[in-house]
């Protein structure tokens, strides 16, 4: 009990360590909600080309966090920790990739090249931050309870940093009209470099550059708010060494850790699992500001329903770490998951209905909450399973947390290129105040039925996770007493030490 008591987190601690969490998370929903409609409709990239950043940028961001992982496992212990140095110093040089990715830059050539380029900067950085941030779960206590608490702050706040993302993006940009052009100017036309041009030339000049300001304005505030959070990170959070290590441990290598945790099954069939589900959701999330505007025709609203979802997302976190405590995590994975097909299912098949619209959002939002929340409580759980087989090996963490989500930005990357090419193949008329019908079905397709696809998918891969709440009380006692007897044979030994001398 007295250890117990000595490994308990402070709620202001636990307060620090959540703020953390909100950059990634308002950068990720800004980018994750408007970067396409950005591109198409203001930025005015051809949709194969902003088709080409999202792929690339989502993949590069996927390959940096196996990249970071490895160069975090090499780093050595400092004052301040060995991840939180990784956190700080990211941190200024994000905020300006972040703020020149909204930026329009007033050159005829090379406008591609200039998003992919600072796209692929930021991402590098953020996950400079994220990773070495996510890892910190384990070196801020030892006691799953505490570890699972502290999780359950984190999400609240991460889960309140896409409700921030969302309304900062999408409340000063919905303030300003982004200009379109009507279908019948743009029949028989395709999306030409002269027809671009023209275009650029003689209709809303004006409104469209106070569209573009609008959105460095929102790159800015969130900017500020990037800068904060880590700061606040960093005063209220000590980094333990002792948490995540046996006093036993030898290193071990990067590459011989990596081949261990891939050959954990437990790791391997979450991952699983948890890769269709996330798909479903970032799928949702990348095309659902366009649905919103074209098949729905909520152009004016579109940012308020987000926000809808974000915010009936954030007051049910609190409502599903009772649940997984009470009923377990395995069967949140399937409630939460399963109660957000029939709301994507209606969102498709119901006519455009701005009352009924806001009431699948909020019913929608407690599913995304779930998801927001049981990946990162239970990837801990694995880790402390690894470390019972192998309880000579350690340092490890960043690896678990890296490559899990090297693995979904990847997919995620390749979903939401695939997609926007697909509207490029339907017909997208970039900056039209409407869509072909062909684009406007897709938009369906890519909302409803190929996240309902996914999310039942994963659900059925994740019936081979073996970590249940049993194994997870036995885990815990069996790391307990490795703990005890390793305190207890370094305490001998230092007795033995002391008779000697």
């Amino acid at each position: 009990r007295l250890q117990e008591s000595r490994e308990r987190l402070s709620v202001f601690s636990k307060l620090c360590y959540a703020v953390g969490g909100a950059p990634y998370q308002i950068t990720g929903c800004a980018l994750g909600f408007f970067l396409q409609i950005f591109l198409l409709d203001v930025a005015q990239v051809d949709a194969f080309y902003a088709s080409i950043i999202l792929f690339v940028g989502r993949a590069w961001d996927a390959i940096t966090d196996p990249m970071v992982g490895f160069f975090i496992s090499k780093s050595s212990w400092t004052c301040f920790g060995r991840l939180m140095p990784w956190i700080i110093f990211s941190t200024p040089f994000a905020v300006i990739s972040y703020i020149l990715i909204w930026f329009v830059p007033d050159i005829s050539r090379g406008q591609v090249m200039w998003y992919l380029v600072f796209y692929c900067i930021f991402q590098t950085l953020v996950t400079c931050f994220h990773v070495p941030y996510s890892a910190l779960t384990m070196f801020i206590s030892r006691e799953q309870s505490e570890r699972d608490s502290a999780t359950a702050y984190r999400m609240t706040v991460e889960v309140l940093g896409t409700v921030l993302g969302t309304a900062i993006q999408g409340q000063i940009v919905g303030k300003v009209d982004t200009p379109c052009i009507e279908s019948p100017l743009f029949i028989g036309m395709t999306n030409s470099s002269v027809a671009l041009e023209e275009l650029n030339m003689t209709h809303d000049t004006g409104l469209l550059t106070d569209t573009r300001n609008a959105y460095m304005i929102a790159a800015g505030v969130i900017g500020g708010l990037y800068i904060l959070c880590a700061l606040i990170l960093w005063a209220g959070v000590q980094e333990k060494r002792e948490s995540s290590e046996l006093q036993s441990d030898e290193p071990v290598s990067f590459f011989q850790g990596l081949k261990l945790v891939m050959n954990h099954g437990a790791y391997i069939k979450l991952i699983a699992g948890f890769l269709f589900t996330s798909l479903g959701f970032m799928l949702l999330e990348g095309n659902f500001a366009l649905f919103c505007t074209y098949t729905l025709g909520f152009r004016n609203e579109f940012q308020n329903i987000l926000l809808a979802i974000m915010l009936s997302a954030t007051l049910t976190i609190p409502f599903w770490q009772w649940f997984l405590t009470r009923f377990g995590k395995k069967t949140a994975v399937y409630v939460g998951n399963t109660s957000a097909i029939p709301f994507l299912i209606l969102v498709a098949v119901l006519d455009s209905n701005l009352i009924v619209t806001y009431i699948v959002a909020v019913a929608a939002g407690i599913s995304v909450a779930a998801a927001f929340l049981l990946p990162w409580s239970m990837l801990p759980d694995v880790v402390d399973d690894f470390k019972l087989q192998h309880p000579s090996s350690h340092g490890h963490e960043a690896i678990f947390f890296s490559f899990y989500v090297f693995f979904t930005k990847f997919t995620s990357g390749v979903s939401l290129g695939i997609s926007t090419l697909s509207l490029d193949f339907a017909g997208y008329q970039t900056r039209g105040c409407s869509q072909p019908s062909e684009v406007k079905f897709t938009l369906k397709l890519l909302v409803s039925a190929v996240p309902v696809g996914l999310i039942l998918l994963g659900l059925l891969l994740f019936k081979l996770y073996p970590i249940d709440e049993e194994k997870r009380r036995k885990n815990k006692k069996a790391l307990q007493d490795l703990r005890q007897e390793s305190n207890s044979s370094s305490e001998s030994d230092n007795t033995e030490l002391a008779s000697i001398v």
